[in-house]
C-alpha cells in the first residue's frame, strides 16, 4: 500500500470513533445524595448573578472514560453578620 492510500484509510477507520467524543454531551440535573464517579474534572462554569444563589456546570470523565457533564446551584449566603 502506498502513503497517502493507508493514511486515508486511518482517517476512515478513526473517523467514528472521533464523531463519537464530538457528540454533546447530556447534561444531569445533580440532586442531593446523587452518587457522582469522576476521574477528572475538566471544567467547571458558573454564571453569577447578583443573587447569592445561581446555577453551574462542572464537565467531567468518569472512570470508565465517558465525559458527563453535570448541572448544580451554587449558594454563597454568609450567615451572621456582614
Amino acid at each position: 500500500m502506498n502513503r497517502p492510500f493507508s493514511f486515508v484509510m486511518l482517517v476512515l477507520a478513526t473517523s467514528p470513533a472521533l464523531a463519537a467524543n464530538s457528540q454533546p454531551v447530556a447534561e444531569t440535573q445533580y440532586q442531593y445524595g446523587m452518587q457522582l464517579d469522576i476521574a477528572e474534572v475538566v471544567s467547571i462554569t458558573s454564571t453569577p448573578t447578583e443573587d447569592e444563589v445561581y446555577p453551574a456546570t462542572m464537565e467531567y470523565i468518569d472512570h470508565q472514560g465517558q465525559s458527563n457533564r453535570l448541572a448544580y446551584i451554587v449558594t454563597d449566603i454568609s450567615w451572621g453578620g456582614q
